[in-house]
């Protein structure tokens, strides 16, 4: 078991699998490592891909942020199927603390949002807990059915396939660090810094680049999987892609993308971007024949995707090279972020 965090692969395999209720042969993709969503077959040739996540409600950052953050994260998985999502069940379970004025502008923002991305809030359940004292207040489910030909699944990477990377590397690990301890990043790191990690919070949705990357109207032949970036960070969500596809990979390191505002935060807490949460960004399998195209769609749309390896046959192993020295990939199974913001609450930072 993980320490902090989502459950480790051991675990998963422990205790979940072979527990996972009655055997349905419509379910075409069930719950697996590195896998997003749930893809079940509807009559027509359709298909209901489904995804659940926890809910934030993140005080240090504030009642919009929390619900941008309760929203988007949940549509980040429903995009790498190419989809956006369509409906939405919410169970809140509150604090105690939590007045009605600010679950009305929590709730607001939660709202907005989702008429934003074109989501129906269909149920759920709402209610107050004694002792409830998580950053995490409930979970979400979101749905989408579309033609089951189009829908794609973090299992889909083929041989050959080039693996690119949209944005940057722990966007959301240094959006909340800077935002959450603002004296101290202007102090140690300048304004600047501070004013560019708030700024960065709002490019935690991936929605978008999945569905430039994946085609809205028409889908695109040459995408074969996308992975949202999680727990673990780009590099923990390029192997959960891989092993998910049961296929090996070679990532070079000096091509993975870090912007200078994760750099500058992630070395003021000790941290390793590569391997930080980093919602936002979008891992994507593409036939390198056609991988410029997707490239220059996505910067028509500001969006930056950088080509950082290649999926490989699965005997190979999931490597990464520096320097020119080839080695495997660590996963690291427990995001250095949740140390990170502790500690610093710990330690008294502003």
């Amino acid at each position: 078991m993980s320490d902090l965090g989502k459950i480790n692969h051991e675990g998963y395999q422990n205790l979940l699998a072979g527990r996972l209720g009655t055997s349905r042969k419509e379910v075409r993709q069930g719950p697996a490592f590195g896998v997003d969503v749930s893809i079940t077959s509807l009559p027509g040739g359709l298909a209901m891909a489904a995804t659940s996540d926890p809910l934030s409600l993140i005080p240090s950052l504030g009642l919009q942020e929390s619900a941008w953050l309760s929203v988007h994260l949940m549509a980040n998985d429903m995009a790498t199927t190419g989809f956006a999502p369509q409906y939405g069940q919410f169970v809140l379970n509150l604090p105690e603390t939590l007045s009605n004025t600010d679950f009305s502008t929590y709730w607001g923002h939660i709202d907005s949002y989702c008429k934003e991305i074109g989501i129906a809030i269909t149920g759920g359940h709402t209610g107050f807990v004694q002792g409830q004292n998580s950053t995490f207040v409930g979970g979400g489910t979101l749905i989408t059915i579309a033609r089951e030909s189009d829908m794609i699944c973090a299992t889909g990477a083929r041989q050959g396939d080039v693996i690119l990377v949209t944005k940057s590397c722990a966007l959301t690990a240094t959006a909340i660090l800077g935002m959450s301890f603002p004296e101290t990043i202007t102090k140690k790191l300048g304004t600047e810094v501070y004013q560019s990690a708030c700024e960065q919070f709002y490019q935690t949705s991936s929605l978008k680049d999945a569905l430039v990357a994946a085609g809205t109207e028409e889908k695109f032949p040459g995408i074969h999987a996308m992975h949202d970036v999680t727990e673990g960070g780009v590099l923990g969500a390029i192997y959960e892609m891989l092993v998910a596809s049961d296929k090996g990979g070679l990532i070079v390191d000096e091509l993975l993308p870090i912007g200078n505002t994760a750099a500058a935060i992630a070395g003021l807490f000790g941290l390793d971007p590569r391997y930080c949460v980093g919602a936002g960004s979008m891992i994507i399998a593409y036939d390198p024949k056609k991988s410029e195209e997707v490239i220059e769609r996505l910067a028509e749309e500001r969006i930056l995707c950088t080509e950082v390896g290649r999926v490989n046959e699965s005997i190979s192993g999931i490597q990464i090279q520096k320097s020119g020295t080839t080695s495997p990939l660590v996963y690291q199974e427990t995001d250095p972020y949740w140390a990170a913001y502790f500690n610093a609450l710990k330690a008294g930072w502003q």
